[in-house]
């Protein structure tokens, strides 16, 4: 079976269609025109599906000629709130909202891969199930999908799923493959420091929450750079700081909000205790209070060995030269990760990002996101193998 010869025959449909979900991004867990869009699809193919999440994510089963294992393959359809920069001729449509983070891609490459599969389903010894899941931006689909129960009836024995774009690191037209830890876990905490107003002329008669943050942000640091051993790895950034009216007057009150990130899980529940240990005795120390909400959304992405060197092996075999070992995770965070810890699987990235008019490359999550779409086809085929080899 020739998997490039059958991607590139589909090439200018995956384009097409990842051109016309780019004009309509849509947020989080609520996508009508997405999943309309994916659905016409799906319907003249002629494959079948189900809905889930109020409707707003589509599990769709290609059955083979007899009966086998089952192989997932997820691709996310949210978009970023973001205003596009591009000045694309298929730019975003929907104000404030856009393709970002290459979600479009991953549809558009699931979408021809799943047709393709259709056509050949008398080559399959299984099942290939596709999961179009909403919201892996922040609050996370892939958790809701699970609990609905997209991993049953039948029953994931592995899954695959890909992203496009964003690892400067890899070299433009690679694949880059990782062994069991990739992403880390990504959580958000917010603390609300409560000092006592007052004249920014008369600081000792107020408790000043503006100071207190600036403490409480440099002792969040401490819990990386003295609390955790130098060849662990976990992050805390504060990405946000509100407070205060004018020059002239100290606030009540100061708000942070920012992200904190690990590779491991007991590193993960130091991060979480620490920051609100940390924020409360500093803030107690100088007569204010401080309030910690912390919220875990993704845990560690974590790929099996065994079905990542498959995958990896697989794809040598029809990109001899494009196989890219990653020595280093990255710290960035992904919901894939929750149907990692349910079945086996691996999370793979393929590079490419597009050079705009002025020579540079902006990686995702940038206004001027864009994506080079003639190496889309390296992801069709990247499904493709897999499933026919999977359920051969």
């Amino acid at each position: 079976m020739d998997v490039i010869k059958l991607a590139k025959e589909n090439e200018d449909l995956c384009i097409e269609m990842r051109r016309e979900l780019h004009k309509i991004p849509e947020l989080e867990l609520e996508l009508p025109k997405t999943v309309k869009y994916v659905k016409s699809k799906l319907d003249e193919f002629g494959i079948k599906y189900t809905e889930m999440i109020n409707g707003n994510a589509l599990v769709a089963n290609i059955y083979g000629d007899s009966e086998g294992k089952c192989l997932a393959i997820r691709a996310d359809m949210d978009a970023l709130p973001i205003q596009e920069e591009t000045g694309l001729p298929f730019a975003s449509t929907h104000k404030g909202k856009m393709h970002a983070c290459g979600h479009d891609s991953h549809t558009a490459i699931a979408l021809t891969a799943a047709k393709i599969l259709n056509e050949n389903r008398d080559k399959l010894k299984g099942v290939v199930k596709f999961i179009f899941q909403p919201g892996e931006e922040v609050p996370g689909g892939a958790k809701p999908m699970i609990e609905e129960g997209c991993l049953e009836n039948p029953k994931v024995d592995h899954i695959i799923g890909m992203h496009g774009g964003w690892l400067s690191d890899i070299p433009h037209g690679k694949i880059g493959f990782k062994d069991n830890e990739l992403m880390a876990s990504m959580d958000i905490f917010s603390i609300k420091v409560k000092g006592k107003g007052g004249h920014g002329a008369n600081p000792q008669n107020a408790i000043d929450p503006i100071i207190i943050s600036a403490e409480i942000l440099m002792g969040l640091q401490k819990i990386i750079s003295r609390e955790i051993a130098p060849v662990d790895s976990g992050l805390v950034s504060v990405c946000k700081i509100e407070g205060g009216y004018t020059q002239n007057i100290i606030p009540n009150e100061v708000n942070m909000l920012g992200t904190a990130r690990a590779l491991d899980e007991d590193i993960r529940d130091k991060i979480e205790k620490r920051i609100s240990e940390i924020a409360e005795g500093i803030a107690k120390t100088y007569g204010a209070s401080a309030e910690t909400f912390y919220e875990r959304f993704y845990p560690v992405l974590k790929n099996d060995p065994e079905f990542n060197s498959f995958v990896k092996e697989n794809t040598r075999k029809i990109f001899p030269d494009d196989i890219f070992e990653l020595e280093k995770p990255t710290m960035g965070g992904e919901d894939m990760a929750f149907y990692l810890k349910e079945v086996p699987g691996t999370f793979l990235f393929l590079s490419n990002l597009k050079e705009a008019a002025d020579g540079e490359k902006y990686s995702n999550h940038n206004p001027k996101f864009d994506l080079d779409e003639s190496l889309f086809y390296k992801g069709v085929s990247i499904f493709l193998k897999t499933a026919f080899e999977f359920l051969s």
